[in-house]
């Protein structure tokens, strides 16, 4: 009897999970699929994977890890982690079904001729690749790592620093997948000749000095990284980014953490849907976690620990769907509102979509919702199932770049 009560406790699990994450074949754009699409796969998912419901025995909660972390094998078949993704970012590829490239060398000699076996030659190649890293390093940049299309970056198995100089950037490409890496000390770059790929360098004026830049890109996701102190934004989303998903990074020791828009009149922004999941907003932060312009964003179960200004903000009406997240304010008493809107006064700001959903408000925190608070007006901004807020601590507790070893559960 044990034994059929732990079954089924084990199945409904499963179904639940496969909801909340699945991912539609049939669609290739950043909406959410449709309900009977969504049914479809699921059915299509546990028919195929009924042999995996023994990898629940170590499961966390957190659906993307509970995926791949169980695998004791993972460093064998690390590009099972593309089948993980969740939100609006759940379509990205990054190098599934390429070749794997291992960077070697730490060097950046040569932004416009870089020598094989750097991370550098790795990006810039047109063919899909899964990229890993043979050894720990620490990757110092002369200028901005320009990607190409259908690119991995997997750092588990070591220790990845890119630090001290420009960081990476994304720009007009797709199916970006970034994972496991420590990105901090960021900064400037520019005025100088950079490669993008195999046929082409050009001119690139200053860059801010973002940790990861993403400028008119899409299906774009960046998991499990370890973020902090960039001159700019940790993780910025501009000119016409869609279809991205942050998930389980660790943010610390910044002040604008992130900008999800270009500005309030950029018309193009207005299509942007991104997912902010299982994230830790920790120590030393001060603002943007994130600050939204136009778009759809889905803000999910994350654990704020740490603001000095506020969490979630926003301008030029962004529907912001704020679902099963811990904000914990801090002791300044002017400091405890999680929201702010900025450039408008409250008859604007008071038709905006925004809207606190089962989140848990710890030491003074408060949100303060606006807008007709229909559920038929956060369709384009709900992407995934939100767990409990209680469960927070535990789906968030190994945010950040991963501590893995070959031949055992990461």
């Amino acid at each position: 009897m044990a034994a059929k009560i732990l079954f089924f406790l084990l199945l409904t699990f499963f179904l639940v999970s496969a909801i909340a994450t699945s991912r539609s074949p049939l669609s290739s754009t950043a909406a959410v699929p449709n309900p009977e699409l969504v049914v479809e796969e699921v059915h299509r998912r546990i028919n195929a994977s009924r042999r995996n419901l023994g990898y629940l025995s170590c499961g966390t909660g957190n659906p993307i890890d509970d995926c791949w972390r169980c695998d004791p094998n993972w460093e064998t078949n690390r590009q099972r982690l593309a089948d993980c993704a969740i939100g609006f970012g759940r379509n990205a590829l990054g190098g599934k079904g390429g070749e794997t490239y291992i960077v070697t060398d730490s060097g950046d000699d040569d932004p416009v001729n870089p020598k094989p076996g750097t991370l550098r030659y790795g990006v810039i190649q047109n063919e899909p690749l899964w990229i890993v890293f043979q050894r720990d390093m620490v990757i110092q940049l002369k200028e901005e790592l320009i990607m190409n299309s259908y690119k991995t970056l997997d750092g588990r198995g070591v220790s990845v620093h890119i630090a001290g100089g420009p960081c990476i950037t994304v720009q007009y490409v797709s199916h970006i997948i970034i994972h496991g890496l420590n990105i901090h000390d960021c900064k400037q770059g520019g005025n100088a000749y950079v490669r993008d790929s195999p046929g082409h360098y050009g001119w690139r004026t200053l860059s801010d000095g973002d940790g990861v830049s993403i400028f008119g890109g899409s299906h774009i996701w960046v998991d499990h990284c370890s973020l902090s102190n960039c001159r700019d934004g940790l993780v910025d989303a501009i000119r016409g980014s869609t279809a991205i998903t942050i998930s389980n990074n660790y943010m610390t020791h910044h002040d604008k953490v992130m900008l999800l828009g270009h500005s309030d009149e950029m018309v193009e922004d207005k299509n942007m849907q991104v997912t902010i999941a299982f994230n830790h907003f920790g120590e030393g932060l001060v603002q943007r976690m994130p600050r939204c312009r136009l778009g759809y964003f889905h803000v999910v179960n994350n654990d704020y620990t740490h603001w000095e200004m506020y969490a979630i903000g926003g301008s030029a009406a962004p529907t912001i769907n704020s679902q099963g997240n811990r904000f914990l304010a801090p002791d300044d008493r002017f400091s405890k509102e999680v929201t702010k809107r900025e450039d408008a006064p409250t008859s604007q700001w008071k038709s905006w979509n925004w809207r606190s959903e089962g989140d848990l408000m710890l030491n003074g925190a408060f949100f303060t919702p606006s807008g007709a608070g229909a559920s038929s007006s956060y369709a384009r901004a709900s992407s995934l199932g939100a767990r409990s807020s209680s469960l927070v601590g535990s789906i968030t507790s190994s945010a950040g770049a991963l501590v893995c070893k070959k031949g055992r559960s990461c």
